[in-house]
Formats: structure tokens, sequence, C-alpha cells
């Protein structure tokens, strides 16, 4: 119960934190990605700042044996391999990102506004998180040995 109020309230701390700093609207995100046009460097100081304060945290949770609220560390991923599906899940959302000025945890945020934009792409973003599940699935028991 502990845990999931302190899951609450950083998932709150960080809605808040996007919709602060401008993240929750597009036009601001595609000034940002238009470095040939006009501009719009905040974001870059938003960036900077969460830079500064996630190294601080780093060194401070590198100092523990164990979290405040769980058993122990989750490990590192293991694999550490650049391939053809990691570069086409990158590209497929930074042109999501670039064309509709959204990327997940801030369209969450603006959709919670009842923003109609915000709404159309949460919904699909969703559509294809669904189609991906299915299609990894499919994929994995075809290439699983019986």
């Amino acid at each position: 119960m502990k845990s999931n109020l302190v899951a609450l309230a950083a998932g709150a701390l960080f809605a808040a934190g996007l919709g602060l700093s401008g993240m929750a609207q597009p036009a601001k995100v595609q000034g940002f990605l238009d470095v040939t046009g006009q501009w719009d460097a905040s974001l870059a100081f938003v960036m900077i700042g969460a830079i500064g304060v996630h190294a601080v945290a780093l060194r401070l949770i590198a100092r523990r044996k164990a979290p405040l609220f769980m058993p122990g560390f989750q490990p590192r991923p293991a694999s550490k391999v650049i391939d053809g599906q990691l570069l086409a899940g990158a590209a497929i959302f930074g042109l999501g990102w670039g064309l509709a000025g959204y990327c997940p945890g801030p369209a969450f945020v603006a959709a919670g506004g009842v923003s109609p934009n915000a709404l159309v792409f949460v919904g699909a973003m969703t559509v294809g998180m669904l189609v991906h599940r299915v299609l990894h699935q499919r994929t994995r028991a075809a290439t699983t040995p019986a």
C-alpha cells in the first residue's frame, strides 16, 4: 500500500512537472524540434534541469543497499543490442513525437485536460501498443520450437 501511494505521488509530481514545463503543449514541443525555423530552446532548460536532478538522485540511490519501498533493486536489462526492432521503434516514436507534438507521458497529461487532439493521440497510441503486442506474440509463437 505504501509503495502504491509513493508511486501515485511520483506520478502526480511528474504530471505536474510536464504541465508546468510546457511538455504537454504540442506547439511548444514542435517549436523545440524546429531547429531550422523559430527554435524554442525553453525545453532544453527543462531537460538540463531533469538531467541534473537525475544525476544527483542516482548518486544518492547508488549509496543505498536497498530501495526504500522494495526488497531489492531491479537488475538492468540483459540485452544491450541495438537491432532493427529497436531502431524501428525509436523511429516510430520520434516521428509520432515530431508530428503530433506528444510523447506518451505528456499525452496522458493533456488527455486528462480533455484535449481532443491528445485523446486521439492516446487512443491511436493504445491501438498501436495492442497491435504490437499481438504481432509480437505471434512472431514469438512462430519462432519458438515446439
